[in-house]
C-alpha cells in the first residue's frame, strides 16, 4: 500500500530502527521492554531531526503517560489500548498535522543559520574565484596575442 512497516521487539530495537531507517512516522508504546517509550519518547524530543517525525504514542494506561511527559500532547497524537481502526486513523492523521506545526528548535535554527551564512560566504567565495579567473583568462589570451605575433615576427625575420 505504498509503505514498509518496521517492528521492533523491544525498546533498544525500536530506537536502533529509527535511528537507522529515519522512518516518516512513528507508532510507540510506551510499556516496552529494555527501553521504556518514555526513554524513546525523550530521545527524540532530544534531537530535532527526530522531532519533526509524526508520533503517536499508545498506552493503556492515559493517566501515568500525562504524569510522566509534561507537554500536553501538543506536537504528538496519543491513543488509549484498546482502540479501533478509525480511532487509530485520527491518531495517524492527527500526529501528521501535529509535526508539520512544531517550530524549528533553537538549535535546528542556529544550525539553519549557519548554513545560510556559510553559504552566503561560500557563495561570494566562489564569485571572487570567477573574477580571478576570468582575469587570469584575459591575461592569457593576451599572451597568446603577443606569442602569436612574436611567431609571426620571428618567422618573417628568418625568411
Amino acid at each position: 500500500p505504498g509503505f514498509e512497516v518496521l517492528e521492533a521487539k523491544d525498546g533498544v530495537e525500536g530506537i536502533n530502527l529509527i535511528y537507522q531507517e529515519e522512518p516518516n512516522f512513528i507508532m510507540l508504546d510506551f510499556i516496552l521492554p529494555k527501553m521504556s517509550g518514555l526513554e524513546i519518547f525523550d530521545k527524540l524530543q532530544s534531537e530535532p531531526k527526530l522531532q519533526r517525525i509524526p508520533l503517536v504514542l499508545m498506552s493503556g494506561r492515559k493517566e501515568e503517560v500525562t504524569a510522566k511527559i509534561k507537554e500536553p500532547f501538543k506536537y504528538f497524537a496519543f491513543i488509549e489500548k484498546p482502540f479501533n481502526k478509525q480511532q487509530l486513523t485520527d491518531a495517524i492523521k492527527e500526529s501528521m498535522q501535529k509535526a508539520k506545526k512544531r517550530p524549528a528548535t533553537p538549535a535546528a535554527a542556529a544550525v539553519s543559520a549557519a548554513t545560510a551564512e556559510s553559504s552566503l560566504e561560500s557563495a561570494q567565495e566562489i564569485a571572487q574565484l570567477k573574477a580571478k579567473v576570468a582575469k587570469m583568462q584575459k591575461e592569457i589570451d593576451a599572451l597568446k596575442k603577443q606569442l602569436g605575433q612574436l611567431v609571426t615576427f620571428i618567422k618573417q625575420k628568418l625568411k
